[in-house]
């Protein structure tokens, strides 16, 4: 489908004309694309008709005829066909290698993303792909499972160790929520990770236990990450390497050009750095060290600058846990939590306030870009004071912390964040997978129309960027970018209409933004002459069609550097 110039866009299109880079005029570009609307996300020139490609730069956008100047005997040139050409997506918050887990993992998800409806169909999903994946299931010496959400399964509530037990007894089987945040473990996985009746709690979670004091294999926050350390951290080199690329050519297929993994572990640093090394790396990726296991590493290899299209950015601090999942720490009850808790019971930190202080204290006097996982009012109450607390000593400068999540953020923190120069990245995708839940659930109808508030973002002049946090979900560009403008619900409920953005704003929320987010938007997020080309085509014009459709649009093809990387089956 194709939209009409109009005199808006004649104007942008002459206007690309007029900058044109004279130096480059006589320059001979290796690819042109042409023949579909393009999105340059530069707002001084949004559209254009064709752009030209030279030694994997942006070598010049505009109109047909200016940019076929360009156009030599060895050019090739591309007919987009009426597809939608666009900036590469920047993955603005995820785990790429955890997306590797998640692509060669049994497939947890409910519909419509899996099949996973009940327990019994959880069991059927996990034997069936131990019997036709035998080999995995021995080079990891388990069955592990992801993506499973309790508030889909007809049940209603986690699968426990007697349940996983009826999967195998004599493997270990573990199962990972759709948050990331929890597990569920049979016996011959708590044997493994050493969790019984006499195992005291871990700081940062709970072992969910039988009224006996035994396990029911629940494991929240700290102890479901130390069990996943148990059963993968004998893991070799070759199986590591296959998890991590098999992530990024999941994310690759959605259109991403640069992937991010949100906080990684020492050694995923180092097997990500050899991958790297060995020029394996098709995408461009980006590292988030997790602050508190690793910041000696962190001070030693933070950089501006990739190296075999590797680097580490800066550092990641989790506060607290998942709003699904009843983990994130609020400032107030939760609205209809499950029986377990009590009526007074609005979830904890994962960290000391003291960890908090001392890790933003530690990264403003290294100017050292800080991501901080929050999703509870309280937790995000804690990240705003510590940050005020390092601005006042440190004084400003172009840190630009992040913060990560933000679910149940309250307008008043929303203008905290401005004031202090906080950059949001905010989770839309919520309202469709978990709108429902958090309405009904976790904070009640009233709260649950602010959740991921980019509304009262951009009513401030806010810059903010969406993410995925695969493997959470799908690394889905078009799910973001149909959560990010509809806000609906699995149930077709609309989560904040107030809150909802229009496709443009979205789209820049997916490319410049996160950019900007991460101090790549001189080279990354728009198309225009000198920057990379990173490009995304996408099966129509994401500003034409119909709203409630975006979620239909097809990535077609992914290009890196002028070279592509991913192309959709035919």
């Amino acid at each position: 489908m194709k939209s009409p110039i109009g005199l808006a866009n004649l104007a942008s299109l002459l206007l690309a004309v007029a900058i044109a880079p004279a130096a480059s005029a006589q320059e001979i570009a290796d690819k042109i694309f042409l023949g579909g609307p393009i999105l340059t996300m530069d707002e001084t020139v949004p559209r254009a008709e064709a752009v030209a490609v030279k030694d994997g730069r942006i070598l010049a956008v505009g109109t047909e005829a200016g940019v076929m100047e360009h156009k030599g005997d060895g050019t090739e040139t591309v007919d987009l066909g009426g597809k939608a050409l666009l900036p590469g997506f920047f993955d603005a918050h995820g785990h790429v290698y955890g997306i590797g887990l998640q692509a060669l993992a049994p497939n947890l998800l409910a519909p419509p993303d899996g099949k996973v409806t009940d327990i019994a169909s959880l069991q059927q999903t996990l034997r069936d792909w131990a019997d036709a994946n035998p080999k995995r299931v021995e080079a990891v010496g388990a069955i592990i499972g992801f993506g499973y959400d309790d508030s889909q399964l007809k049940e209603q509530r986690h699968p426990t160790r007697e349940d996983l037990d009826a999967v195998s007894t004599e493997l270990p089987v573990y199962i990972i929520h759709q948050s990331g945040h929890i597990g569920a473990a049979n016996s011959k996985a708590l044997e493994v990770a050493g969790i019984n009746a006499d195992s005291k709690e871990m700081p940062g979670g709970v072992i969910r236990r039988q009224s006996d004091g035994t396990p029911d294999g629940v494991l929240e926050e700290t102890p479901h990450f130390f069990a996943m350390t148990k059963l993968l951290g004998d893991l070799d080199a070759k199986g590591a390497s296959t998890i991590f690329k098999a992530g990024m050519k999941l994310i690759t297929s959605y259109g991403y050009t640069t992937a991010q993994d949100g906080r990684s572990m020492p050694g995923q640093v180092a097997l990500m750095e050899a991958v790297a090394d060995k020029g394996e790396l098709d995408i461009d990726v980006v590292s988030y060290p997790d602050v508190l296991v690793a910041k000696d590493l962190i001070a030693e290899k933070a950089s501006s600058d990739y190296k075999n299209r590797f680097r580490v950015g800066g550092a990641k601090l989790t506060i607290d846990g998942s709003p699904q999942g009843f983990t994130a720490w609020r400032d107030r009850p939760y609205y209809n939590p499950p029986d377990r808790y009590r009526a007074d019971y609005a979830g904890y930190a994962a960290v000391k306030p003291d960890q908090t202080f001392d890790t933003i204290d530690w990264a403003f006097a290294k100017d050292i870009q800080i991501l901080t996982h929050s999703n509870g009012e309280a937790a995000t109450d804690q990240l705003l004071a510590a940050i005020k607390t390092a601005t006042d000593k440190y004084g400003p400068g172009d840190r630009r912390p992040v913060l990560i999540h933000g679910q149940f953020l309250r307008e008043d923190q929303v203008d905290t964040l401005k004031r202090l120069g906080i950059f949001p990245s905010l989770f839309p995708m919520h309202t469709f997978y978990w709108g429902d839940w958090h309405r009904e659930r976790t904070v009640g109808p009233e709260l649950a129309d602010k959740i991921s508030p980019t509304g009262w973002v951009r009513k401030r002049g806010m810059m903010f960027s969406s993410h995925h946090d695969a493997p959470v979900a799908f690394p889905d560009s078009m799910r973001i970018l149909d959560a990010t403008v509809t806000r609906r619900s699995r149930s077709g409920d609309i989560i904040g209409p107030d809150q909802r953005v229009d496709v443009m704003t979205a789209l820049k929320a997916m490319t410049i933004w996160p950019a900007y987010q991460h101090f790549e938007e001189d080279k990354k997020g728009s198309i225009e002459a000198g920057k990379l080309a990173d490009l995304v085509i996408l099966s129509d014009d994401p500003t034409v069609v119909d709203p409630d459709a975006l979620d239909t649009l097809k990535v077609m093809e992914t290009i890196k550097e002028g070279r592509t990387v991913y192309t959709a089956p035919q």
